[in-house]
């Protein structure tokens, strides 16, 4: 059965999926300023990450501590909004869900559910924001995303880990109707050219994920050849560190 089109799709594809945003001349990945540049790039959609604060706040940072960012040995989730934000040299930059969906409301938004903490907030942000239109929920968990999806109603959604598992062995084996089934509960599937050694974006493949209805959403890409390569074996979207150059190619191809 073809389920009906969700207005998240509306756009056109090609779609230049912005991963965390542009964060380029020192931006801060996941921050307003990051998306601001991706949408003024040509961005299409705003792909980022939620956690939750001890004061059950979801923000949009992709690791659960923040040594990678600031070089503190401390978890997102022992920190208040208000610490977080006290934290140098970035705090102050550190963006909220519903901040996200207010201060751009028309973009939409790719959100991966990094925590179980942060299945209630980011709910309530998209509710909060009355966003529900133009989000799409995620998370390599299946629990987390069917627990968000439940808080939030009818949004858009791609496959967890293992419905992604179960849709390339049916692709694999020619089992279609394998990969309908796993596949029919959700909208796309977001997921790296290859895994190990099994290429997931083969002909055969991609044949298999249409013939399930979902669209096909490769991550990450950031070479101008190989973006140009998976957009003429026909995926649905990319996800970029560099939208820029992706909303270029996509424009070139269009005039």
């Amino acid at each position: 059965m073809t389920r009906p089109p969700r207005p998240y799709f509306a756009p056109p594809r090609p779609r230049v999926i912005a991963h965390r945003g542009l964060a380029l001349g020192g931006l801060l990945e996941n921050s307003v300023d990051a998306f601001a540049a991706a949408l003024d790039a040509g961005a299409h959609y705003l792909e980022t990450d939620a956690h939750a604060t001890a004061d059950g706040v979801a923000v949009l940072l992709h690791d659960p501590d923040l040594r990678r960012l600031a070089g503190r040995d401390v978890a997102v989730s022992a920190l208040t909004l208000a610490e977080l934000r006290a934290i140098e040299p970035f705090g102050n930059r550190i963006c909220t869900l519903v901040d996200a969906l207010q201060t751009f409301p028309s973009a939409r938004f790719n959100i991966d559910v990094k925590a179980k903490a942060a299945i209630a907030p980011v709910a309530a942000a998209i509710r909060d924001a009355a966003a529900a239109d133009r989000v799409l929920v995620t998370s390599f968990s299946s629990a987390r995303r069917t627990a968000t999806l439940a808080r939030t109603g009818d949004v858009a959604t791609s496959a967890s880990a293992p419905q992604v598992l179960g849709a390339v062995l049916g692709g694999i084996l020619g089992l279609r109707a394998l990969t309908r089934a796993v596949l029919r509960h959700v909208d796309a599937v977001q997921i790296p050219e290859k895994a190990g050694r099994v290429r997931l974006t083969t002909p055969r493949m991609l044949r298999a994920f249409a013939d399930a209805g979902v669209e096909v959403h490769i991550w990450t890409v950031n070479e101008p050849s190989d973006m140009r390569r998976l957009l003429d074996a026909g995926v649905d979207g990319i996800v970029t560190d560099r939208c820029d150059l992706l909303a270029a190619e996509v424009r070139r191809r269009s005039e």
